[in-house]
């Protein structure tokens, strides 16, 4: 074979490769689990619009934006610990931690702008144990989040004697109004729509953390580490640091949700958050995060979120038990991993 020959046998597979792997936008388009989960969400929204009067009124849908925004907002820091390989148990609890932490501060008179820090402060510091006891001391994440889900509630417990603590000082208007609190969105030929104070964070962090994953060093790390952590260390990636990072990104996300909940609801409990790992979890790996790492979207968590709260309202519109919710919500999550696994065979094959 001649040289010229040998470049133009080269660059024909080169060629070849590069639609094999990358192939049209539509090709790529449908082999994306998040792209199928926001068709599932479509036609659940529709088909129920047209099963239900109530589902598709204003109230509803504020209502249904409002309750999926505090799981989205969490699943967003759990996709990005996911996405190195970890996981974060601790969620719920860091939650009612952040929730009891404003509440009780506040009801000491405390200022809502010193309240919320200290609040969000606790919520890194758990973050910040998850992530040393990972990455410095070698604890398995199931294990250490585990352990502190049971530590920071105990805490939450103690911090406020297990009581309700429902007033909130003189700035409680401000904080009620954090999350409880809506804007109007005029749009053409149609009533002006409700958005939910929830949702407005929830799309900041969204383009926040869209932008660190796809943009920056720091998300380029999370998916090293999560596709092979020894090739990551070897490349001269901080595998520890950014390990440590990312669980205190996830505590701050837990954290912003709690504060918001709390003056969403105008009250707050030690049963606040209870068995919303589960939930958080589901909607990081029904947007397509894989569990074993290396892959995840922020705009899937919120995807995934979406869909199990369109799932959950579905339910109690439609006169059918909310018992029923776990039974769904667990076999979208089977699905969804069968899904990654049928994928990962047909692109080795």
């Amino acid at each position: 074979m001649t040289t010229q020959d040998h470049r133009m046998a080269t660059v024909s597979l080169e060629e070849s490769i590069d639609r094999r792997v990358h192939g049209t936008w539509l090709s790529w388009l449908v082999s994306q689990q998040t792209f199928w989960v926001s068709v599932a969400a479509v036609v659940a929204f529709v088909v129920l619009t047209f099963s239900s009067d109530v589902f598709a009124t204003q109230q509803n849908l504020f209502n249904v934006t409002r309750n999926f925004a505090f799981v989205a907002l969490i699943a967003i820091g759990m996709t990005a610990v996911i996405i190195t390989g970890g996981i974060d148990l601790s969620v719920g609890a860091t939650l009612v931690l952040s929730g009891m932490v404003v509440g009780m501060s506040m009801s000491e008179g405390m200022s809502i702008w010193l309240a919320i820090p200290l609040a969000l402060g606790a919520s890194l510091l758990v973050g910040a144990i998850n992530g040393f006891m990972i990455a410095y001391i070698g604890v398995p994440p199931f294990v250490v989040t585990l352990g502190m889900l049971s530590i920071v509630r105990s805490l939450a417990m103690v911090l406020s004697n297990n009581r309700m603590v429902y007033q909130f000082g003189p700035d409680q208007p401000k904080l009620l109004a954090l999350g409880g609190g809506f804007v109007n969105v005029s749009l053409p030929f149609v009533d002006p729509i409700r958005v939910p104070s929830p949702v407005l964070f929830l799309i900041v962090l969204l383009v926040v953390a869209s932008f660190l994953l796809r943009w920056t060093r720091w998300g380029r790390h999370l998916y090293a580490i999560g596709g092979n952590e020894r090739a990551a260390t070897m490349t001269g990636v901080p595998v520890k640091l950014v390990k440590v990072s990312v669980y205190m990104f996830c505590g701050l996300c837990a954290g912003i949700a709690g504060v918001l909940e709390v003056g969403w609801l105008g009250t707050v409990t030690t049963s606040l958050g209870q068995g919303m790992e589960l939930s958080v979890i589901a909607a990081s790996v029904i947007g397509g995060t894989n569990l074993a790492g290396g892959i995840g979207t922020a705009f899937g968590a919120v995807v995934g979120a979406a869909l199990i709260e369109v799932i959950r309202n579905s339910l109690i519109l439609l006169g059918i038990s909310t018992f029923w919710q776990g039974t769904f919500v667990g076999s979208f999550i089977i699905v969804a991993v069968l899904f990654d696994r049928l994928r990962a065979r047909s692109a080795n094959d």
